[in-house]
């Protein structure tokens, strides 16, 4: 349905997160009257409809572009240094193949959506995968920094590992969380 937030008795209260922002809100209806043409497709199809939807929410590429503010801003850190260690080297080659892998997936899926196809099976495997290496990036990077004592740190880079490290845990949360993810795919596979 399509509803008119300020419509009366209709309550949107902000939840506020660790870093201070509010990405979600809950919201409240007590004794809200919508109009007939609020409905959108058809009676009793709202199952297929919201999984439709999801598909588009869970595998867009932002679900997986998250952490590459951080990314990004550590990779230009390491250009400025005559030498990058080992471990560097291997965390870059490692999220560089696995943003390659989730872009090529978050692309395969907007196609089957462009044909009008269902990917919801897809889309959820691309969320939890998507989700795996977004909360990954912040704890990779501060481990090989936190390796890195003596190596100084630009301000900027840290507020930005600090920021995504507090945000990190709600990425598993939107567009469904690991466990209903996982249920969607092993519904889609027939084990459930």
């Amino acid at each position: 349905m399509i509803i008119d937030l300020s419509l009366p008795n209709i309550e949107v209260r902000p939840i506020i997160d660790l870093t201070g922002d509010a990405h979600f809100c809950e919201v409240h209806f007590k004794d809200v009257e919508l109009p007939f043409g609020a409905l959108i497709g058809e009676e009793g199809a709202g199952w297929e409809q919201v999984m439709a939807e999801l598909a588009f929410e869970r595998s867009g590429p932002e679900r997986i572009y998250s952490s590459v503010v951080l990314f990004n801003a550590w990779l230009e850190s390491l250009r400025g240094r005559r030498e990058v260690d080992g471990a560097a080297r291997a965390a870059v080659g490692r999220m560089v193949g696995e943003l390659a892998v989730l872009r090529a997936m978050s692309i395969a899926v907007a196609g089957k959506l462009a044909k009008g196809e269902n990917p919801a099976v897809e889309a959820a495997v691309v969320k939890d995968m998507g989700t795996s290496f977004e909360q990954s990036v912040p704890t990779l990077i501060a481990d090989i920094v936190g390796n890195a004592p003596r190596l100084e740190l630009d301000p900027a880079l840290y507020r930005t590992l600090q920021y995504v490290s507090q945000i990190g845990p709600s990425f598993s949360l939107r567009g469904g969380t690991r466990e209903i993810l996982r249920g969607v795919i092993a519904r889609g596979l027939g084990l459930r």
